[in-house]
């Protein structure tokens, strides 16, 4: 159907007819067994889409499960302590996306009797849904004929239409999604984007793509023009800033200071150990001396940060929490492991079973 593709802004030559046989039949061999295909509810797609984005699938696996074993449906997730999802969340970071997603199912609860909507208008309105995850539900769940673009699915797509320029941003992906539309068939849409995914993530990846093995690579012009590994080109890399901190481990009877990120900090709503000089968590409870009990790196967005943890007694314990310093919290070494803490507060609190001693733990 040439005429239709060309209507549809397809490049000359490619035939979207013969790219969705190719495509399908490959998914229905090789498909990866993931946990959230086995039962496409909107809801799973939902909360698995949204963990996906900028987080690798095998650490999205394990998480997943538990999450829904907690979580089953949007009114259990809705009704959930804040704290209980954010440490659900743990080990996925980016935990904004772990606030919008409650944030939105309040609002399902609140506005939709209960029921994820099955239009993109409707879902774009809910906090942290945006183009991409609002198509992934439509497609998937729905099996509505909508395209989708994500970092794998992009990767493919730039590849057979020889699309060289940077990609990643809105502007440089419009182009993409025209594609896609052009491409994604009128039956079994959410097959077809899954399949556009699988490929970017075994076979057309970043670097050393396995042509070879590739169902469309008879199709490809990255691949018939020998530029499969300019193509997509790179968005310019962010220079990285280099950071020293020191975190602090105040320990007063068998417990240890955390304090709350707020609001404009990372990790908004985790908990943490206080950075150095944190003056006014500190200054009111007569610390002792203090000595080195760790060092590691870590790196958040574009930041490299060089960590120096150092632990101190405190002969009081200040103020008690209230207005003015909820913000802070004295725990003991099990209520550490239940709290939802930064990535690199969690490797620290891994050092506190040293310091309370036996029976503290």
């Amino acid at each position: 159907m040439p005429d239709e593709d060309a209507a549809r802004g397809l490049p000359a030559g490619l035939d979207s007819a013969v790219v969705q046989r190719a495509l399908l039949a490959w998914y229905r061999r090789t498909a990866r067994d993931l946990p959230w295909r086995r039962d496409p509810d909107p809801y799973r797609v939902w909360v698995s889409e949204t963990m996906l984005q900028q987080t690798q699938v095998d650490r999205v696996r394990g998480a997943f499960v538990a999450f829904l074993e907690a979580f089953p449906t949007v009114g259990a997730l809705a009704a959930a302590d804040t704290e209980a999802v954010l440490r659900a969340w743990e080990g996925l970071g980016y935990y904004r996306r772990a606030r919008q997603l409650q944030a939105a199912a309040r609002v399902v609860m609140e506005e939709h009797g209960g029921q994820l909507p099955d239009s993109e208008v409707k879902l774009r309105r809910l906090p942290g849904i945006g183009r991409y995850t609002a198509a992934a539900i439509l497609s998937i769940a729905h099996d509505r004929p909508v395209p989708i673009v994500e970092a794998n699915s992009r990767r493919v797509l730039a590849r057979l239409v020889g699309h060289d320029r940077p990609v990643g941003t809105a502007a440089g992906d419009e182009p993409l999604w025209e594609v896609a539309a052009g491409l994604v068939p009128r039956r079994r849409a959410g097959s077809f984007n899954q399949a556009l995914m699988d490929l970017g993530a075994t076979v057309c990846t970043p670097r050393q793509p396995l042509c070879g093995r590739c169902p469309l690579a008879g199709c490809c012009a990255a691949h018939a023009t020998g530029r499969r590994d300019a193509i997509p080109a790179p968005l310019p890399r962010r220079a990285v800033i280099e950071r020293r901190e020191t975190a602090l481990v105040v320990v007063h009877r068998g417990r240890v200071l955390v304090r709350r990120c707020q609001a404009g900090e990372w990790w908004e709503g985790l908990w943490d150990f206080p950075r150095l000089p944190a003056a006014d968590l500190v200054a009111p409870l007569s610390l002792g001396r203090r000595r080195e009990i760790g060092r590691f790196h870590y790196t958040v967005t574009h930041h490299r940060i060089d960590l120096r943890v150092v632990s101190c007694s405190a002969m009081r314990a200040g103020p008690r929490a209230g207005r003015g310093v909820a913000k802070r919290a004295w725990v003991d070494a099990r209520a550490l492991e239940e709290l939802p803490l930064t990535s690199p507060g969690r490797r620290v609190a891994r050092l506190v079973p040293a310091l309370l001693g036996p029976g503290r733990v």
